[in-house]
């Protein structure tokens, strides 16, 4: 007792203590990181829990899906049926294509289940239509088609006009880059269109015109496009025929020029209210051309139409029994923006002369070339054209002057028997009285179309694509970048979770419950999920909200992909090591009156059980914990 209270057992009860106090306050340490890990395996363990509900939550809707699809198959054959036995009754009803139930994705011309060549069968058309498959007793078979159908883009275009982006009224409304539209110019139009001039009104502008259109505006629409389209010679108003928008003139000339149940060949992707205008007054169907984005060589560009592409479609319709009657191009193009060249135009007429088919030309964005380094040569201009009586040009107002509300559309075509039977349709189709004569004006005012509004135009144009392309440029994302029309076709692909076109619509309606509209590839007919079509022929102010709206979309899902692909990582990779961990978690118990022995002991039985010391070095563990690092050193560090 009297050594232990001299001057060395103070001695060593002080150093028992200078050990003692680093022991504890290791073990306190080491307890606290412990716990930290636990933790840190629990969140894991809630996270895994997480996705398996996610999945079993996936699964239930793919499983809800198919139900439906299923429930939609029966009714589609419910209804075949009951037309079938229609027609065995005697005076049974003619046959006629019937759509079928669509499968309830947007809309721009939908996408069409194709077979061989790509010819749209009669029983696919419940992907590019949305018919109610209960038959009225009210209605004829054509008045069921007619009533059931759902056109182009109208699910987004619905939504957006419910829901309508107001800057000052609905500021977190939909912005609309899905419409095709000029909106960069209401300035100048509304300016022009209420001038003294355009207010006239004579009394043969409030009585039936000649089915074509007045005299005065045929010669005026002729003059136009002699000079516009650059024609060798005057062209004839005896060869215009005035309709009330270039719609109406597809619908008329697929009723002229086929008979029901024939085709007319078109490249993919295009614009797709096409498919609604040919078929709902004709049954006419198309014939798909499929472009490819991929480029094949140094000369060519992605989606590239070539005459060969053309002969072996063709071809394989004619395999198939396909009658294809005539060929749609569409020069500017629509989504593509591609301008062909005039050697390209004169292949693809010699083409369709070769197997006599019509060529139904639509320029209706040839003055909307914004870029002076691109040209645009209409099939006007061609000095001698393959097939005169077949070729057909059409060319509106509502693109090039910024006025889509007020349908306007002509034909042009030296054919007078097509000339005078679209005439007559003319009838349910024709334009207003004091409308053709203001468009008879806008026309003839060549000073003020060049020298102010196309300058203005193409200017203003230019600054909206520029601008929506650097901001794509700045997202990484890949696109078309070309100098004509309102639109630019983008490459979302990467932001799909699967190369489907079930994974393009839910990226599209992402952004629509985002509140921006944009047209997705399946509403063009591309073939290649993850295309997106956006309008850029808007104010700046819409633009720059728009393209926020679009950049929180895309990296929101590239977060949320990236996620996904570390959690399947984790389960594929990682199942034995997250058994372990859980284990490891649920076999722990915190010491009591355990000696330091004992707990070393079970430190150590605990990491041989688990892989995390293996995935977290001493370095890492430094960086993290400095404090306890330190302690531990100095601890380690004492014999």
């Amino acid at each position: 007792m009297a050594g232990s209270s001299g001057p060395n057992g103070r001695q060593n009860l002080w150093r028992k203590r200078k050990v003692r106090e680093p022991l504890e306050e290791l073990i306190s340490r080491m307890l606290t990181a412990q716990r930290a890990t636990e933790e840190r395996f629990l969140q894991m363990e809630e996270r895994r829990m997480e996705q398996e509900q996610e999945a079993d939550e996936r699964r239930m809707r793919l499983e809800e899906r198919r139900l439906q699809l299923d429930r939609q198959h029966e009714l589609r054959m419910f209804s075949v049926f009951a037309q079938m036995l229609g027609m065995l009754r005697p005076g049974g009803a003619e046959s006629v294509p019937q759509p079928h139930v669509d499968p309830g994705y947007p809309q721009e011309g939908e996408s069409l289940v194709r077979s061989g060549a790509g010819v749209v069968q009669e029983s696919e058309l419940s992907e590019v239509y949305n018919c109610n498959p209960f038959n009225s007793p009210y209605l004829s078979t054509r008045g069921n088609i007619l009533s059931g159908f759902r056109g182009s883009s109208e699910e987004g275009y619905r939504a957006y006009h419910e829901d309508k982006y107001d800057e000052d009224k609905n500021p977190n409304g939909i912005i609309n880059f899905g419409t095709s539209e000029n909106k960069l110019c209401f300035d100048l139009m509304s300016k022009r269109l209420t001038q003294s001039d355009m207010n006239v009104i004579e009394p043969p502008l409030l009585q039936y015109p000649d089915w074509k259109g007045h005299n005065f505006l045929r010669e005026e629409v002729a003059r136009f496009l002699t000079y516009y389209c650059k024609a060798p010679a005057p062209l004839s108003s005896e060869n215009v025929v005035v309709l009330n928008g270039c719609g109406s003139l597809f619908s008329s000339l697929a009723a002229v020029l086929c008979d029901n149940g024939d085709s007319i060949l078109i490249a993919t992707p295009f614009y797709g209210g096409i498919t609604q205008s040919i078929f709902l007054y004709s049954g006419v169907k198309l014939v798909y051309v499929h472009l490819e984005s991929k480029v094949s060589g140094p000369r060519t560009r992605p989606f590239q139409l070539t005459v060969q592409k053309l002969e072996t479609t063709l071809q394989a319709a004619k395999d198939q029994g396909t009658n294809v009657k005539a060929l749609i191009l569409i020069n500017p193009h629509n989504p593509l923006g591609d301008v062909y060249s005039a050697s390209e135009m004169m292949e693809f007429l010699e083409f369709a002369k070769r197997h006599s088919l019509h060529v139904i030309v639509d320029e209706i964005y040839m003055l909307s070339v914004f870029e002076e380094s691109t040209t645009f040569q209409s099939v006007l201009s061609m000095e001698k054209l393959p097939d005169p009586q077949r070729t057909h040009v059409m060319w509106g107002i509502s693109k090039d002057f910024a006025v889509s509300g007020i349908r306007f559309g002509t034909l042009y075509s030296q054919n007078q028997d097509v000339c005078n039977g679209v005439a007559s349709l003319c009838y349910f189709h024709g334009v207003c009285g004091p409308v053709q004569f203001k468009m008879a004006q806008l026309l003839r005012d060549r000073d003020w179309i060049n020298q102010v509004y196309l300058r203005v135009n193409h200017a203003r144009l230019r600054a909206a694509q520029a601008y929506v392309a650097e901001e794509l440029r700045a997202l990484g994302v890949p696109f078309l970048n070309r100098s004509a029309g309102f639109f630019i076709w983008i490459d979302f692909r990467k932001y799909l979770r699967a190369p489907t076109f079930e994974e393009e619509v839910a990226l599209w309606r992402h952004f629509l419950d985002n509140k921006v509209l944009l047209s997705c590839g399946k509403a063009f007919e591309c073939g290649e999920p993850g295309w997106f079509r956006v309008i850029f022929s808007d104010k700046t102010h819409r633009l720059q909200l728009g393209m926020q709206r679009i950049r929180k979309v895309l990296e929101g899902r590239e977060r949320e992909m990236q996620v996904e692909a570390q959690r399947n990582k984790e389960v594929e990779e990682g199942k034995a090591d997250s058994t372990d961990e859980v284990i490891y978690v649920s076999s722990h118990r915190e010491p009591a009156n355990s000696n330091l022995g004992d707990l070393i002991v079970q430190l150590q039985h605990q990491m041989r059980s688990s892989d995390w010391l293996q995935r977290n070095t001493a370095e890492n563990f430094a960086q993290q914990n400095p404090e306890v690092y330190q302690v531990y050193s100095k601890f380690a560090g004492n014999p």
